[in-house]
């Protein structure tokens, strides 16, 4: 295969690290596992750079190979639990402050989420995180989309009676 295929690819896979490495790092629960799920995926998408359709978002197709990367790690390794929790005080820096107000919520927020049940905490993410529409989330999970509405609806709830 040229390299001219893997250009499109190449040059838009760096500015998707971040974003790959959240979905990553709420899949998992584990920053080494997250890093290892970025790795996979960047490898994946240069090999399959061939099947990437040029006008389609490049971010979409990251998401999905992630996730794919995680599910087939998953099934190989027949480990659903036990990977737990995000510190989210080791997660949420701003400016190097640990303890300013914003990183307290946002900590708090992210460690509600984390214990969502996974497919209320993909959900939360795709949607609210990363902007995808219900039908969007519910193609890239393989769900119906009342799926995805219903998991967001159970999962504002919990997040919602939660107190502080």
């Amino acid at each position: 295969m040229a390299a001219e295929d893997h250009d499109p690819v190449m040059k838009g896979i760096a500015a998707e690290l971040p974003r790959l490495w959240r979905y990553g790092l709420l899949l998992s629960g584990n920053r080494d596992t997250a890093e290892d799920l970025v790795q996979a995926t960047c490898l994946r998408a240069l090999e399959r750079s061939h099947q990437f359709q040029m006008g389609t978002r490049l971010d979409r197709w990251l998401i999905a190979i992630l996730r794919s990367v995680w599910l087939n790690q998953i099934r190989a390794q027949k480990v659903r639990q036990g990977q737990g929790l995000v510190d989210a005080e080791a997660v949420l820096v701003f400016d190097g402050l640990r303890h300013t107000e914003t990183n307290i919520l946002a900590g708090q927020v992210l460690g509600r989420v984390q214990g969502l049940p996974e497919g209320q905490r993909e959900a939360v993410y795709l949607v609210y995180v990363e902007g995808l529409s219900y039908k969007e989330a519910a193609d890239m999970l393989g769900i119906p989309t009342g799926t995805v509405m219903s998991r967001l609806a159970a999962a504002r709830s919990k997040l919602g009676g939660l107190d502080t």
